[in-house]
């Protein structure tokens, strides 16, 4: 069975702003977030889950994050996540 890899984004509910990444296990991933595990995020935390992405490819997974990462728009990231929900 192949993992599925799942594209987050995550907001900080310390200043609202949004962290993009990919994870093959994504509550592992929320949870190193969360507890000061990861060297970016760590000053932001706490950390909520706002929108999620699975793709059956690593590969793939890793393009769109790309993708969402050279966007640098809130409004973009707020559309997305609202189309989402």
């Amino acid at each position: 069975m192949n993992p599925i890899y799942t594209v987050y984004i995550i907001q900080s509910l310390k200043d609202d702003s949004f962290y993009i990444g990919y994870s093959a296990n994504i509550e592992e991933r929320i949870n190193k977030h969360n507890n000061g595990n990861s060297r970016y995020t760590s000053k932001k935390i706490p950390w909520k889950l706002v929108y999620t992405e699975e793709f059956s490819s690593k590969t793939n997974a890793i393009k769109r994050e790309r993708f969402l990462k050279k966007q640098k728009n809130r409004n973009f990231y707020l559309r997305l996540i609202q189309n989402k929900n």
